[in-house]
Parts: structure tokens; sequence; C-alpha cells
């Protein structure tokens, strides 16, 4: 697997032959959204397409970076990283270097170019940038980090450097997903089960359309939607009698569902909605490992599709574009399910489908997508992915 037009950039700027040649691939998650923050349980595929970065050692500390989706090139000194962030697209990696330079001495920088084979927004684009050059780094400085370390400190890039509040959801996918395995992880304790196909289940392929509208999460409501699930189970604890502490300690996972549904009709709406979605959501993802362990793909699919409906209704999230993909999906022959993949602020959906109807499927999603939306033509785009490895 390789980028031909990074390799021959980095060959054009260099005017040599890269050392690496390194992949993280993007990630979906069918069922467990907007739950790994509050320390929910999740689902997730890494899928063959993702993030390509074609790079070379910089004796001197320095990092050079190129994206091919970016005009702007980023470029700092290992020992001086900038502190807070710049705006623009390199803060994650920024973000990262900072994080690995805590735990590790840091003497060798890198140079590269960085290329993405999808467009942005709801594959977790972020995280696998990130991580990809947080492999480069270590391999260039002799650094070998546990998978663990790797998604904390990516994270850690996310949280505290860039300034969204993600959970573990992006970077333990795209680390610990395996080929025809269903990743299902509980955040409580990190515990990770990779759960294969099994011989019942029928043929499968995964399909992302893409809305042909880039988010980032940074510009989004997202921080929004985790502060009122935080403060929903802020408000549970306080109404219910139970200990609390630090605000953004509190989860709603410490919470018993019983004492939301008792309780529930006394909070602000916006904050009964979030935690609506929460619970419901991790309830579904029991199921759907369940679902797919036993091969019941038309149920795995099914709940899918009522994790996008949640996510609509309940979080409260999906541009006009998403929403109607989600509509167009649930209406489409040869979908067993499918939702936004990401936040849901733009970017695309995601889609378990029967492989014989993939024709039929990339033709009725894009032709009534493109009724209601003419002005996306030529922005619009779907693409058919098999799972894959993740880089751990």
């Amino acid at each position: 697997m390789k980028s031909i037009r990074a390799i021959n950039k980095f060959e054009e700027i260099y005017k040599h032959s890269p050392a690496y040649e390194l992949f993280t691939p993007y990630r979906i998650c069918p069922v467990g959204a907007h739950s790994d923050h509050q320390l929910g349980k999740i689902t997730g595929f890494a899928i063959d397409k993702g993030i390509h970065f074609i790079c070379s050692p910089k004796e001197n500390g320095v990092v050079e970076l190129m994206s091919m989706q970016f005009n702007k090139r980023a470029q700092w000194h290992i020992n001086q990283t900038p502190e807070t962030k710049t705006g623009d697209w390199a803060d994650y990696l920024r973000g990262v270097t900072l994080a690995l330079k805590a735990k590790y001495t840091l003497s060798v920088g890198v140079c590269g170019v960085l290329d993405g084979e999808l467009p942005i927004g709801g594959l977790s684009s972020s995280a696998a940038v990130t991580l990809v050059f947080l492999s480069a780094l270590c391999k260039v400085n002799n650094i070998t980090l546990k998978p663990e370390e790797m998604i904390l400190m990516a994270k850690s890039a996310e949280n505290n450097y860039v300034g969204v509040a993600s959970g573990k959801l992006d970077q333990s996918c795209e680390v610990y997903c395996k080929k025809d395995h269903l990743l299902y992880m509980d955040l409580l304790d990190d515990s990770i089960e990779l759960i294969p196909r099994s011989e019942k289940m029928k043929p499968y392929k995964i399909a992302i359309f893409f809305s042909g509208i880039e988010r980032t999460l940074a510009g989004s409501k997202f921080n929004m939607r985790v502060d009122e699930c935080r403060s929903c189970a802020y408000a549970l604890k306080a109404y219910s009698g139970m200990e609390y502490g630090k605000f953004n300690e509190t989860n709603l996972r410490d919470v018993p569902y019983e004492t939301f549904l008792t309780y529930k009709e006394r909070l602000p709406e916006n904050w009964a909605k979030r935690g609506e979605h929460w619970y419901t959501e991790f309830f579904r993802v029991e199921k759907a490992a369940e679902a797919w362990r036993r091969g019941d793909i038309d149920l795995f699919g099914k709940l899918s599709f009522e994790s996008g409906h949640s996510s609509i209704y309940n979080w409260e999230t999906g541009s006009p574009e998403l929403k109607r993909l989600y509509e167009i999906m649930t209406q489409t022959e040869g979908i067993y399910g499918g939702r936004f993949s990401g936040a849901g602020f733009k970017g695309c959906c995601m889609a378990i489908i029967d492989h014989s109807f993939e024709e039929s499927i990339l033709e009725n999603v894009e032709r009534e997508y493109l009724k209601t939306f003419p002005d996306l033509r030529g922005k619009y785009s779907a693409c058919i992915c098999e799972t894959a490895n993740g880089i751990g």
C-alpha cells in the first residue's frame, strides 16, 4: 500500500528517496458514538483507507511537513515546539510532539509528506495523522511505545493542545482493530475484545458517503455536547444524593440507568436528551457485539441505524446534508445499517452493505442525494472499503 503522489512529491522536494513509508488507517464506529468521553462502550472497525506518511529523519531536530490536503507547510524544532496551538492543520502534530517529549528524550526530527486517501471529515483523519506522525517520530528516535501509550499521547494532543474534548474511540480503533473483527471496547477499564466475523455471517462491505462538506471538531458544537452530557451526570448525582467531585471528572457511567429514569424529568431538556442517547447507546453496543458474535448482520445493521436516529434526535447533531444521506440509506435496498461517521457535524456517513447490491447502492444514494443538493455535484463522493488491521 503506497501513496505514489506523496512519494513523488517527497522526491521532488528533497531530491532523494524517502527512508520510511508509514500508514495509519481511518476508522468507523457502527454503534457506540458519542459515548467514549463518558466511559461508555464502543464498537469499531479500521478500514483499508487512511493516512500515508512518506518521510526521512532530520538529524538537526527539525520537523518539516507538508500535506497533500493543505497548502501551508509546517515547521518547528523538536526542542522548541510551540506550547500553544497556532490554528493550522499541524496543531495535532505539535501537540503529540510535546506529549512524546514529556516522557522521552527526542534528538532527531523528521521531514516528510502526508497524504490522506479520502476527504476530511468523519473518519477520524485527525487521529490517523497524529498516530502516523507519532509512529515516525518514535522510529527516528528509536523509541518503542506500547499501544496504550500511543493512544494516550494522541488523545492528549487532541484534548490538551487542540482543545477537543474527545475520548479514546478514534485512536483505539486505529491502533487495536483487526481485519474482519469487530473491536468491542469498554472505556471504563479499557478492556478490549476483537470479535471475529462469524462463518454464519452474510458477506458485507463498508460504504462511505461523503456529503461534500468537510468539518473540524474544534470549530463545531462537539465540546458543548460533551459538557451537556457531563452536566446531566452531575445533576443526577446531586438529585439522587450521590457523592460528586470535580465536574470534569464526572461521567454518566458513574450513574445507574435507574437513577436517570427517576430524575430525568427534572433535567433541562437538552441534558435529558444527551443522557437518553448515552444510556440507549450503551445498551445498543452490548446488543451489537452479541449480534456480531452470532453472525446476525441484519440486527447489527438495524442497531447501527438506531444509533444514527438517536444521534439526530437525542444527541442533536447532523447537518441537513448528513441527515438526508442517513434518510436515503434507510430507504436503500442492500444496506444493512449505518449512521453519521464521526461527530455528525458535516463530513460523511458510513454503511454496512450487502456487496451484491454495491452498484445499485452507489447509484441510488448519489441520485437521491444530488436531487436534494444539486450544488454539491462534483463535491459529493462515495467509496467502498474493507475492514483492515490497525497499526498496533
